[in-house]
């Protein structure tokens, strides 16, 4: 085979065969394809797009171009989630101890954030001592013994996929559904899980802002999984304002710690049981998701699920010390608040433009090699639809620099819009998708 035939058969609209992706993808892997060429490739598939089995064969190749985690030790069934990304998006803090304690195991890997927000590992980073770079079989090991294991992403997980992301980021070919499906599912197939729910975001704080995207991202994520043999459920999800109140690491750890103990905001209390619990109808089909709902809300009311979580922070290391207090986790000097010019009715709580203030501080990273203060972040104390008087708190601020305030603080003025009619509340869920007939 020849890499330019494949760039030609692709560029005139022709789908390609199993044969032709694996060389491909096992050829840039191993350095034997020049990256103008992969370029061009890439191209030509955000142009003339993929068919479901292009995508498919082309999402095993990139998974299996390093190591596949083989988790039938710990399990004949294995969960995970993936979460397209938002703000204030702490989910896998309490969704994953919610499942491992309603006895379904977890075995996660998860990355770094990029952008407006930190990461899961960037949060959990929060607590001192956390270890996150655990080899495969310390993460096996604990996920057997625990029911619970949240481990980084390590070099040889999907290689391909790594080396392909960067050239479409400096190619223009990173909007391209095929191409963002078989990235997040070539993670997800190589990390072993028998069963997937996808919490795709929609809105302004969102990869996808229009929901028809969206919808043909998840419809086509799970067509993949379950071509490769793998149960999938992705539900649509709002990112229009902020999940929950805080955005920032240590703060979203407090959050979820609070959350965990059977507190937290209510929207990203209902988020979770929700995630948690069409994660355990995957495991667990002979329960109805309305029993799934009552058990998870049992664990985060009686403290199992907080319970979960605490263990598995001692057994990678972290100072539990921590969990049991959140206000020994990394403090901000400067807390400041702001408060509302007007009276009315929450009419919009822009994700991006909050995302925004909190990154300004310094909670966020713009190069992989940033450095993110724990400490810092936004507070929302409003949500889409509440009526609010002049001098109420809408936001606190928290800071390491008196001269980021200002500028945070101008972020969540132009955020936060106020309207003299009732508005409705945003809907936490737009669709489920992959539930079968």
């Amino acid at each position: 085979m020849r890499a330019i035939d494949i760039i030609e058969k692709k560029r005139d609209k022709k789908a390609l065969t199993q044969e032709e992706i694996d060389w491909f993808i096992a050829h840039y892997t191993n350095d034997d394809i020049p990256d103008y060429q992969v370029a061009a490739f890439l191209m030509a598939v955000l142009l003339n797009g993929m068919t479901t089995d292009e995508v498919t064969h082309l999402t095993m190749a990139m998974a299996k171009s390093g190591d596949m985690l083989d988790l039938s030790e710990v399990s004949n069934y294995v969960v995970d989630k993936h979460s397209s990304g938002g703000v204030g998006d702490k989910t896998s803090l309490v969704v994953l101890p919610l499942v491992a304690a309603s006895g379904v195991p977890v075995a996660k890997m998860s990355g770094r954030g990029l952008g407006l927000s930190g990461g899961t590992l960037d949060k959990l980073e929060a607590i001192a001592g956390f270890r996150f770079d655990l080899d495969h079989n310390t993460l096996i090991r604990q996920a057997k013994t625990i029911g619970l294991a949240l481990a980084g992403q390590t070099k040889n997980l999907a290689p391909a996929d790594g080396k392909l992301y960067a050239l479409r980021d400096v190619t223009g070919t990173v909007p391209s559904i095929p191409l963002i499906a078989s990235s997040i599912m070539s993670k997800k197939l190589a990390s072993g899980a028998n069963g997937i729910v996808l919490d795709v975001k929609v809105g302004s704080g969102a990869f996808m802002n229009d929901l028809s995207q969206a919808r043909e991202l998840a419809e086509t994520m799970v067509a993949i999984g379950k071509l490769a043999g793998r149960d999938m459920i992705a539900l649509l999800s709002d990112m229009d304002q902020p999940l929950g109140f805080a955005v920032g690491n240590a703060l979203e750890v407090e959050e979820a710690v609070l959350t965990l103990k059977g507190g937290g905001p209510d929207d990203f209390r209902k988020h979770c049981i929700e995630v948690a619990a069409y994660m355990l109808s995957l495991a667990k089909p002979q329960t109805s998701l309305a029993e799934h709902h009552a058990a998870v809300t049992r664990l985060l009311d009686d403290g199992g699920a907080y319970q979960k979580f605490r263990q598995m922070v001692e057994a990678q290391g972290g100072d539990v010390q921590m969990i049991d207090d959140p206000t020994l986790l990394p403090q901000a000097k400067i807390i400041e608040q702001v408060h509302a010019e007007e009276t009315g009715f929450i009419q919009r709580v822009d994700a991006k433009n909050i995302a925004r203030a909190a990154f300004e501080l310094g909670a966020g990273r713009e190069k992989k090699e940033d450095s993110i203060d724990p400490a810092v972040g936004v507070k929302i104390h409003v949500k889409v639809g509440q009526y609010v008087e002049a001098g109420a708190p809408l936001a606190t601020i928290y800071a390491n620099d008196a001269q980021k305030v200002q500028v945070s603080r101008d972020y969540i003025r132009q955020g936060v819009g106020f309207s003299q009619e009732s508005v409705d509340p945003l809907p936490l869920f737009y669709d489920v998708i992959g539930l079968e007939k």
